[in-house]
């Protein structure tokens, strides 16, 4: 386990059988010398997306969770950089408009934050909602990705 720091706040990122287990954000102060490799990737490549100078993230991810879980997440890890979705759509691509409040329960479980971009998921409307890592950070993260907050956010 490490803590980083951030442009949006200190950030704790955890691996476990050399695959990223846990990324999220964090009142722990940052603390020295990071040995594990996973961890020295995940920290670089989170420097490149602050940076603009990453899209994608490709570190090792392990994830525990329900299928249905993986199956959300999945989703979420397949919108673009640049670009938002809904939780109506991710539970549509499901096959089910039904699961709307399941699809918004997994995506609030999402342990790799930033890099299972749940900050991409938005209401129907466009709107910003929850976000377990503050709405103050979704709003920070999307602008990173080149989004102005005038009106909708769907592009």
């Amino acid at each position: 386990m490490a803590i980083i720091s951030s442009p949006v706040g200190n950030i704790r990122i955890t691996s476990r059988e050399g695959c990223l287990s846990e990324l999220k954000f964090t009142d722990e102060e940052p603390d020295g010398l990071i040995l594990d490799q996973v961890l020295l990737s995940t920290m670089q490549q989170l420097e490149e997306y602050f940076a603009g100078a990453r899209t994608t993230f490709d570190m090792p991810i392990g994830l525990g969770g329900t299928d249905f879980q993986h199956r959300v997440w999945l989703e979420m890890a397949s919108i673009p950089f640049g670009h938002t979705t809904t939780y109506l759509k991710i539970a549509q691509k499901l096959g089910n408009p039904a699961v709307i409040r399941a699809v918004g329960a997994a995506v609030g479980a999402n342990p790799i934050l930033v890099v299972l971009p749940c900050h991409r998921v938005l209401g129907t409307d466009g709107s910003l909602t929850g976000y377990s890592g503050g709405m103050n950070r979704k709003k920070a993260l999307l602008e990173v990705e080149g989004h102005a907050f005038q009106g909708s956010l769907f592009l």
